[in-house]
């Protein structure tokens, strides 16, 4: 055995430098601004400041930190720094630290850097400079115009899609600039160019909010793409989501096809440019501007797709010397009543391209390309032919039989009119050798692109995908020797990665692509375990807050083009979205000021549905009362049963208020409101007294008594302890009544999967993620699934496709699921009592005949990564936990006194504390380091 266990010992891979006696080293590295690396608009008067601790010293644990802050990097010296020196600080805070120097104003350059103090009072050495730049931060700073075109396009229904506006303005700078910003925003979509270069990545800007209360603009270093001299600037405008059309507008009657907030997009541009000298000299969108839509971008739309005439492209039109004689003057814009802000969250960007793995011809002419992978992007197109051949590119996720594209769940069939989504891209050449083609102003869902009008069979050099999309870091890794579930994990992060396009949306490729509260509830704690979400999140709860209804009522998706005092709000789960997501920022990142921002926002809500709920049941007002949707129920499926897997709507959503309210109580704490905290702490009590006198028997059976009730009772602590083992064990009856599968929705499916594992089942758990027979995760992957299906049967084998009218195959929210391979297989879960990972849980519980498994999350704090082996009687768990964070460590054994770390018995290494042993774990708390524990282990 133990030869055995040494042997397993050395098999191990390190995932991190361990603490080594006389060489530790301590410094503070990846420093952010506002979550930021070095931003160059800050919209906060007081940004927030962090930084991860990197230290190969065992058990570090931060004391103190400084702080120097300076209008100069020669100013990052003790003494010297102009802006900020902070003293010592004794804190072991890493994040969330508000500036509190000298106030900034706008356009301020900010340079800063840190130092830490370890626990025995030693500093650490600086840290490398960092920056951040302040935004335009009043509304008068503001000396550009809002232009487009002159013309007004016709008013009729429906109102067709516009070409794209080139504009373009010419100016001379007399010497080479020091420094150029430039602040850009549209209402609609814009690129911006200078001289003839693109200026930035960023895609699909300025991003989507409620173009009547906030625009978005982004600010651009273009120092080194202007010149003395003459210049120019163009830029290209389009619909987008402003004038264009929107997901879902065929449901509101009567409502426009296009032009949701305004048929007239505009463009907005500021550069400054300050001279060697110190002159500072402005250039701005202004009636000086030319403007044309003779251009070669004809029609550009989210949901349908790009038409292009390279025929009519103007070269030269975006550089100096341009003739635009036949371009007209612009129109200028009243008044734009919106706020006016810095994009708060990491901008679209591609993140990677793919080359085809198979391109066949399923009938003469027609190509289909298989990028083997379903993604949210375009396509970038290389091909030669004739002066007007068109080249068509449909793009679709899955196939037909025949082996063409499947496009009846883009719902163009299903809808009649405009409706549906084309995704569909048109290129006509212009005859000139090799031309390369890409669009701008849409995206499409797909894995397979169908091309017609080649002029020649396409190769694999043909045509790349290029996958785009709101680009935070990913921070999550998973794998373990199921290839299965490694599979699973690669799917939900694709389909996220496809969703995230400046708001959480449901899916990429229909006729839909809004921002769905409900679905963000489901998946928003693993979306923050696979991608640092704390921008994005930010962002988008702002657009949730904007339009929150008058009464309180939250909408069903944000932004929310519509009237929310109409419809589309108000609904169980997904209104809530206004309280469970900024609590799961606030414990993974330890955002208070999120809280302090949205909380009277959150408090009307919560005060809506209790006003909705007489004797603490919601039986009001529910909106749409979606429920728990997806749940079995909707399956079709032979030898199922039809009825049985919903949860009782009324009970549902009294479910969620007494979560809720439990969660705005927390909120109050936070914010030191303690008689609102005692208020909805007990209006929580009262909610959950009523839940269980009228939804739980004697017995402890639940309305409706389905495995998602007691998953949903069990998770939101709603049952009296004695009602939790009849809870369990109720649950896995009706798991086997539906032999042995899922039948949970999509609000559910998770907290099934914890409740087993914490109810002592984490057998049935592991079954049914090991499941590959319909209803299951497996059962999607075999039939060649990339992303998480919206239906466990989107596709029936013998029987072909769901409803077309909602069947996607890239919907992250049943891939909710990646919370529990976090933190059951990987075993990585935040103490929500410490926040933001100051203390971190390693608990794997390794089953499901997995022999390992191996992962990391990278906090804010820095990566905690988590590695199991079993073999020969044996487990080893390799555990790397980040300076300035604590863990309680439970490894798994047979044998709870005889664990080691790092060869010798657990209880004497360095740095280790034995918590507690229980019957099959020994649980001991540890400091950073990286830790190998070995134990007696009998495989499950």
């Amino acid at each position: 055995m133990m030869k055995a266990m040494l042997i397993l010992v050395a098999s191990v891979a390190v995932l991190a430098q361990s603490g080594v006696p006389g060489m530790a080293e301590t410094i503070p590295t990846e420093l952010r601004c506002e979550y930021l690396t070095n931003p160059l608009a800050i919209q906060a008067s007081q940004p927030r400041l962090s930084w991860v601790v990197t230290s190969t010293q065992r058990g570090m644990m931060q004391s103190a930190y400084q702080i120097l802050v300076s209008s100069s990097e020669e100013g990052l010296e003790p003494g010297r720094a102009d802006l900020w020196d902070s003293g010592q600080v004794a804190s072991n805070a890493t994040s969330q630290i508000a500036y509190a120097g000298r106030p900034l104003p706008s356009r301020q350059q900010v340079c800063w850097k840190v130092r830490v103090w370890d626990g025995a009072g030693k500093p650490s050495a600086w840290s490398k400079p960092a920056t951040w730049r302040m935004g335009l931060l009043a509304q008068s700073d503001w000396k550009a115009q809002w232009i487009g075109r002159q013309e007004s396009p016709p008013a009729d229904q429906p109102l067709p899609a516009l070409p794209a506006t080139m504009l373009r303005k010419g100016f001379r700078l007399a010497d080479q600039p020091r420094r150029a910003i430039a602040y850009a925003s549209a209402l609609g979509l814009y690129e911006l160019s200078i001289n003839g270069r693109r200026v930035g990545e960023q895609l699909l800007a300025p991003e989507w909010t409620n173009y009547h209360k906030r625009v978005q603009y982004q600010a651009y270093d273009v120092t080194s793409l202007l010149q003395s001299g003459e210049n120019a600037m163009g830029a290209l405008l389009a619909d987008g989501w402003y004038a264009g059309r929107l997901g879902i507008s065929h449901i509101v009657e009567n409502g426009p096809v296009r032009g949701h907030y305004g048929r007239h997009p505009r463009l907005l541009v500021q550069l400054e440019i300050e001279h060697a000298d110190g002159r500072v000299e402005t250039i701005v969108s202004d009636p000086s501007w030319r403007a044309t839509t003779a251009g070669p971008v004809r029609k550009a739309c989210i949901l349908d797709g790009e038409v292009y005439d390279a025929r009519q492209e103007q070269p030269g039109w975006d550089r100096p010397g341009f003739a635009d004689v036949s371009w007209e003057a612009v129109g200028v814009a009243g008044e734009v009543k919106a706020a006016l802000v810095a994009q708060p969250n990491e901008p679209i960007r591609v993140t990677e391209e793919l080359r085809p793995v198979a391109i066949n011809e399923p009938a003469p002419g027609v190509y289909v390309v298989d990028f083997g992978q379903n993604l949210a992007g375009w396509c970038r197109l290389r091909v030669q032919g004739p002066a007007g051949a068109t080249v068509t590119l449909r793009h679709a996720e899955v196939l037909e039989p025949d082996g063409n594209i499947y496009t009846d769940n883009l719902r163009t069939k299903v809808l009649s009119g405009e409706l549906g989504a084309r995704q569909t891209d048109q290129y006509t050449l212009r005859g000139e050798g090799i031309e390369q083609y890409e669009p701008r102003f849409t995206y499409h869902g797909f894995r397979y692109v169908e091309l017609t009008g080649m002029p020649k069979p396409p190769t694999k050099d043909t045509i790349i995908a290029r996958a785009f999309h709101s680009a935070p870091a990913m921070v999550g890794a998973f794998e373990c020797s199921s290839p299965l579930l490694t599979k699973l994990m690669r799917n939900i992060q694709w389909t996220q990665r496809d969703n995230m396009h400046s708001i959480p949306t449901d899916c990429p490729q229909r006729d839909e692509r809004v921002g769905w509260t409900g679905d963000i509830v489901a998946f928003g704690q693993t979306a923050c375990l696979n991608m640092d979400m704390a921008a994005f999140l930010n962002k988008w709860l702002y657009d949730l807050r904007d339009d929150q209804a008058d009464d309180g009522r939250y909408p069903d998706f944000a932004p929310h083009p519509f009237d929310p005092n109409a419809r589309f709000s108000g609904a169980a789960a997904w209104g809530d979205a206004g309280v469970i997501v900024p609590w799961i920022v606030y414990v993974n990142y330890g955002d208070r000021r999120l809280i302090e921002t949205h909380y009277e926002s959150a408090k009307r809500w919560v005060e809506y549905v209790h006003s909705q709920s007489p004797q603490g049941l919601w039986t009001g007002q529910r909106g749409n009362d979606y429920g728990d949707w997806l749940n079995g129920d909707t399956l079709i499926l032979e030898g199922y049963p039809k009825t049985g897997a919903q949860v009782p709507k009324e009970a549902f959503a009294t479910a969620f208020h007494a979560y809720t309210t439990v969660l705005l109580s927390r909120m109050a704490g936070v914010l030191n409101r303690k008689e609102d905290a005692s208020r909805y702490a007990d209006l929580a009590r009262q909610v959950r007294e009523a839940f269980n006198r009228a939804y739980v028997a004697p017995d402890g059976r639940i309305a409706g008594n389905t495995p998602a009730g007691y998953a949903l009772a069990l998770d939101f602590g709603l049952l009296p302890p004695e009602h939790h083992e009849a809870a369990v064990r109720y649950m896995i009856e009706g798991i086997d009544a539906y032999k042995g599968h899922i039948s949970t929705g999509f609000h559910t499916t998770v907290k099934l999967m914890l409740a087993l594992t914490r109810g002592g089942r984490n057998d049935v758990a592991y079954r049914l993620i090991n499941n590959r027979t319909i209803p299951s995760w497996g059962y999607t992957i075999d039939q060649g699934g990339t992303t998480i299906w919206e239906r466990w049967d989107g596709y029936v084998e013998g029987r072909g496709y769901q409803d077309p009218g909602m069947n996607s195959f890239c919907h992250y929210a049943i891939g909710a699921v990646g919370e529990w391979m976090y933190r059951v297989i990987l075993g990585i879960a935040p103490d929500e009592e410490t926040l933001a990972y100051k203390h971190v849980l390693i608990e794997p519980r390794p089953g499901g005949g997995l022999s390992w498994a191996r992962g990391h999350y990278d906090s804010i704090r820095g990566r905690i990564a988590s590695e199991w082996r079993v073999e020969g009687g044996s487990i080893a768990m390799t555990v790397s936990i980040p300076a300035n964070v604590s863990a309680t460590v439970r490894v798994p054994t047979s044998n709870p006194t005889g664990v080691t770390e790092g060869g010798q018995p657990a209880t004497q290494a360095q740095g280790v504390t034995l918590l507690r042993t229980d019957e099959d774990a020994a649980v001991y708390k540890v400091g950073s380091g990286t830790y190998r524990f070995v134990a007696e282990y009998a495989q499950q």
